[in-house]
């Protein structure tokens, strides 16, 4: 049921959560699309899904209903008329968007229509002449839809030929209800949820993930080892580094094998040469280490969260270096804004452990009296 009562309107778009505004524009435009849309907002915010989504609707020949052939293949990214175009590298070259500009020339392979999903738009600043002219004047049978974290100003142009649809962070509440409505546990679901930073992808993998708690853990021990000397912090940072290269991979390498099974499988159907182009192991390989590198930076952001939470309690605490704890939790956000620079994961965290100070009481502290207090409440 809908907040008025009426009857949850059921189809392609039923199982994006926490984008109301944007799912009713994109439920709407199927109707009389434009020729090009650029859904922009952070990662994790279903953009991507809602992408795939709104494609199926266009190709769909009932607007989208979610549960025909054209569908589910849309849906999944394995249409033959569904185009992802994913960069290769750090940004997306001239050569690539020349690749674009000639998918996008080509006829739909089923019905009426291609629909060409551009990723990473935020990345094309040097193929941006050649994007611009194919976006504003496309083929008549092709509709483009593009993804962006952010629009750089360099990048206006190309948006201004674009319907834009913006998504926002999801809510940890909304993350949590779709995970319980999906089979999680409640208390699992609840913790991913709070964990994710707003991104559903991250709460997926989070709440399949049983060593989770025990990362936690051992990331809330870290002020219990310090000693100020920078032997000790060397020591912890070498194995929060090989944590961080294990951490979480399972999920993720699991869904990685999942999905070049399906592009596997669509290439032995019909238009499977058009999908072997559109989307070539080589491109799909790039994106999953991208993925699994954002998956350690994701695990460092968590990990850098309970450090502070730590001090943060520390802070609180009714006897101890008050000033001190809070100095660590600034620092400790200083080196968390940097991870936008993608510096070296061990350095950094010398760097950091060997400037904080230790706290008596913490899981695995052996330090004498007069350090920094440890509460042992879950940090927020």
């Amino acid at each position: 049921m809908t907040a008025d009562g009426g009857a949850a309107t059921v189809d392609v778009f039923s199982d994006l959560i926490g984008q109301p505004r944007a799912v009713a524009l994109l439920r709407a435009a199927t109707a009389a699309p434009v020729h090009a849309y650029l859904l922009s907002g952070p990662a994790g915010s279903g953009r991507k899904r809602a992408a795939l989504a709104f494609a199926a609707a266009l190709l769909c020949p009932e607007g989208g209903c979610g549960s025909c052939s054209t569908c589910r293949r849309a849906s999944a990214g394995i249409h033959p008329d569904v185009v992802v175009a994913e960069r290769v590298g750090a940004s997306m070259s001239v050569a690539q968007a020349r690749e674009i500009r000639r998918l996008a020339s080509r006829s739909p392979n089923e019905g009426s229509r291609t629909v060409l999903l551009l990723a990473d738009l935020h990345v094309a600043l040097d193929a941006a002449p050649v994007l611009l002219k194919v976006i504003e004047e496309p083929p008549a049978s092709t509709i483009f839809v593009v993804l962006a974290d952010h629009v750089p100003p360099e990048l206006a142009t190309i948006a201004s030929r674009c319907l834009r649809v913006e998504f926002g962070a999801l809510q940890p509440e909304d993350i949590e209800a779709a995970l319980v409505e999906r089979g999680a546990d409640a208390e699992a679901a609840r913790v991913a949820a709070a964990s994710a930073g707003g991104r559903m992808n991250r709460a997926e993998l989070l709440v399949d993930d049983p060593g989770f708690a025990a990362r936690a853990a051992i990331w809330r021990a870290v002020p219990g080892r310090l000693d100020g000397s920078g032997a000790a912090a060397a020591v912890v940072a070498a194995e929060l580094s090989d944590l961080l290269a294990s951490a979480a991979v399972a999920p993720l390498e699991a869904r990685h094998r999942a999905e070049l099974v399906a592009l596997a499988e669509a290439a032995e159907q019909g238009g499977g040469r058009r999908r072997a182009a559109a989307a070539a192991p080589k491109d799909v390989v790039e994106r999953h280490r991208r993925e699994l590198r954002r998956l350690r930076v994701d695990e460092l952001r968590f990990g850098l969260g309970v450090l502070a939470g730590a001090y943060r309690d520390a802070a609180l605490a009714p006897f101890g270096d008050r000033a001190a704890a809070v100095a660590a939790v600034e620092t400790i956000a200083d080196v968390t804004a940097a991870l936008v620079r993608n510096p070296s994961e061990n350095l950094l965290l010398q760097a950091l452990l060997v400037r904080l100070p230790p706290l008596s009481g913490a899981p695995g502290g052996t330090g004498p009296a007069d350090r920094l207090p440890y509460s042992t409440t879950t940090p927020g």
